[in-house]
């Protein structure tokens, strides 16, 4: 086979197929084979340049915390904390592999991989990817790690669109080419309440919509030598837009949607919680690189219900001025 490429990377790197049909073209008529290897480095540089070019525009938001290194380290249990500075990701370790949560930036794949290698793990061991919210800043490196790994990305049915498209469909970033991240082969489509199992977890999807369609809450126990830990990675209802709810209409359930989880996530019980942002869990005033296993410092119930009320003030405010 010259192009071994399958339909799948067709649909996500448009830029193959018309790079692979010219060379197809011209390859048998090329006496020289070293002419012919030349072509053919060629094009497929040309070609992945034009596909990364086409699909990743991440934007210069002045937000350099978003891709500053962080030390990795054991937040409880089997879980642990690989992301960058503000962006989070998590690592759930099993016997038969390990889940990964959230991949940040397209450029975090380096960087995520080299945390969890750094806590003697393996990024070629994961076998399931998960996200808590279809943006760049969360999906970004997700289609990288997911071709490094081998992964089953599993996604909120409320995302799929999003995932799929790369970030162009979503209410409201889908119209800056600027804000989009690699669109990705989806292998489970996740409801409500649906269980992801691997290696004796079993992890709790909730479905927590309004900061984007399907963004999602992920409710699991870990334990260590002392106790077992009911953990929640909790994606907080943020409002990112500034226009009226009414004024949304690719999204024409975005009230209804903030009002059911923040009400829901109200109604939460857990031990340990951390978040989609480590700003929104004060992960740095809990946490300091070099500190010592210390489950306890993310038992924080009044941080996660100060942080709901201030959103839910938030979102009374909006409906209050705009009507909804």
């Amino acid at each position: 086979m010259i192009y071994p490429l399958d339909n799948e990377d067709r649909k996500i790197y448009p830029p193959y197929h018309l790079m692979k049909y010219l060379c197809h073209l011209q390859f048998y008529q090329m006496p020289n084979i070293s002419l012919k290897n030349t072509l053919l480095a060629t094009v497929f540089s040309l070609s992945t340049l034009m596909a990364n070019a086409q699909q990743v525009h991440e934007p210069n938001l002045n937000k350099p915390e978003w891709s500053a290194a962080y030390q990795p380290f054991r937040i409880a249990g089997n879980l642990y904390y690989v992301g960058t500075y503000d962006l989070c990701s998590y690592l759930i370790t099993t016997p038969k592999g390990n889940i990964l949560i959230n991949t940040g930036l397209a450029a975090s794949a380096s960087m995520i991989k080299a945390n969890i290698e750094a806590l003697g793990f393996k990024l070629s061991d994961t076998r399931i990817l998960l996200t808590s919210q279809a943006h760049f800043d969360h999906m970004g490196a997700m289609a990288a790690i997911k071709k490094m790994t081998g992964a089953k990305l599993m996604v909120d049915a409320g995302d799929s669109a999003v995932v799929r498209d790369g970030g162009s469909s979503d209410y409201a970033m889908g119209g800056s080419d600027t804000m989009l991240f690699q669109p990705v082969k989806i292998d489970r489509i996740l409801h409500d309440k649906d269980v992801i199992k691997l290696g004796g977890m079993q992890i709790t999807l909730l479905h927590h919509p309004g900061h984007t369609k399907g963004a999602c809450s992920f409710l699991f126990d870990v334990k260590d030598d002392q106790r077992s830990y009911k953990v929640l990675i909790a994606n907080m209802p943020t409002i990112i837009t500034e226009k009226s709810f009414s004024d949304i209409p690719a999204y024409p359930a975005i009230a209804s949607d903030y009002a059911y989880t923040l009400k829901a996530m109200k109604g939460l019980n857990f031990d340990l919680w951390v978040a989609s942002h480590a700003s929104q869990f004060d992960l740095h005033k809990k946490h300091q690189p070099g500190d010592a296993y210390n489950p306890a410092a993310f038992m924080d119930k009044k941080g996660y219900d100060e942080q709901l009320a201030d959103l839910q003030k938030e979102y009374d405010q909006k409906m209050n001025t705009t009507g909804k």
